[in-house]
């Protein structure tokens, strides 16, 4: 075979590769003529725990069902998830997003504990909501700060928050929930300290508690699960963000497939499916978020 033989054969799979990989992109229709849905899941707190369950396990399991296909978790982490399910990096420079390169799509939904941001909401259809949250500011128990009083105001709570962290260093994970620049915090004059070791947001708090930092960020999903797992080794010292919701995120071109999500979400909340695994994963959030759960979707 001669070399351009052999180049054009290579260039000949790389762009059968290209198609395939933009087939792999559908709504809803094309994923029931497949019949199979893959769901981009994220090892983080009960949404998703990487022993094959979790909240949005069960609830992408569900929905699988629920148009008749198969299912099959696709793990990612939050570096990579908008890139394996849009096919592009999405890049943020200040306000704005843009999507760049060209990479294989690997699902086509996210659900895993997937906050709504706005930069987000620019390159992604989400569902309703699927869960509550809010960021709080924590600290190591032996330390010297000491937990807002709290008022009727959360905003003012969260102004007093943020201005104790000061000059402090704060332990962060860019491109979360976790995001100091989804907050304000940066260039504010913190010491931020971006933890690099991986993208688990689980090894947030070990990491503070190995005095990797002097505070750190987290939502109340996983502060609920953390303080009973390193009880009197952490403290939760107030707000940082207003109340946020999780979501389900689709590709802007799967609007079907993201509408059938929102039909199936109001289904098993209607039928109790839905409270079961609220309780199931994340027994005692509901006394935190009373308006959501009582909401009618």
């Amino acid at each position: 075979m001669t070399r351009f033989s052999q180049f054009r054969g290579a260039l000949a799979g790389i762009l059968l590769a290209g198609l395939l990989s933009n087939l792999w992109a559908a709504d809803l229709k094309e994923i029931q003529a497949r019949g199979e849905l893959r769901h981009l899941g994220i090892r983080y707190a009960n949404f998703v725990t990487g022993a094959g369950d979790g909240f949005d396990v069960e609830l992408a399991k569900g929905f699988a069902k629920h148009i008749g296909v198969n299912y099959t978790l696709v793990y990612t982490d939050f570096y990579s998830v908008l890139r394996d399910l849009l096919g592009k990096d999405v890049v943020r420079k200040g306000a704005v997003v843009a999507l760049e390169g060209n990479f294989p799509v690997k699902g086509d939904m996210i659900a895993t504990g997937f906050t709504i941001l706005p930069w987000r909401e620019a390159v992604v259809l989400f569902s309703k909501p699927t869960f509550p949250s809010q960021v709080l500011l924590v600290a190591r128990a032996d330390s010297a700060f000491k937990p807002i009083k709290g008022s009727n105001s959360l905003e003012k709570d969260i102004v007093e928050t943020k201005a104790m962290i000061g000059k402090h260093s704060l332990l962060v994970m860019e491109r979360t929930c976790l995001d100091p620049a989804n907050y304000g915090l940066k260039g504010v004059g913190i010491d931020l300290r971006a933890y690099s070791k991986s993208t688990n947001l689980n090894e947030m708090i070990p990491a503070l508690i190995n005095k990797e930092a002097e505070l750190t960020l987290l939502d109340v999903p996983d502060a609920i699960l953390d303080l009973k797992k390193w009880s009197g080794k952490i403290k939760v010292l107030g707000p940082i963000s207003e109340h946020q919701e999780l979501a389900a995120a689709f590709p802007k071109d799967a609007p079907q497939l993201r509408q059938a999500f929102d039909d199936y979400l109001v289904k098993i909340r209607a039928d109790g499916t839905y409270d079961k695994l609220v309780d199931k994963y994340f027994p005692g959030i509901r006394r935190y978020f009373p308006d959501f759960f009582n909401r009618k979707v």
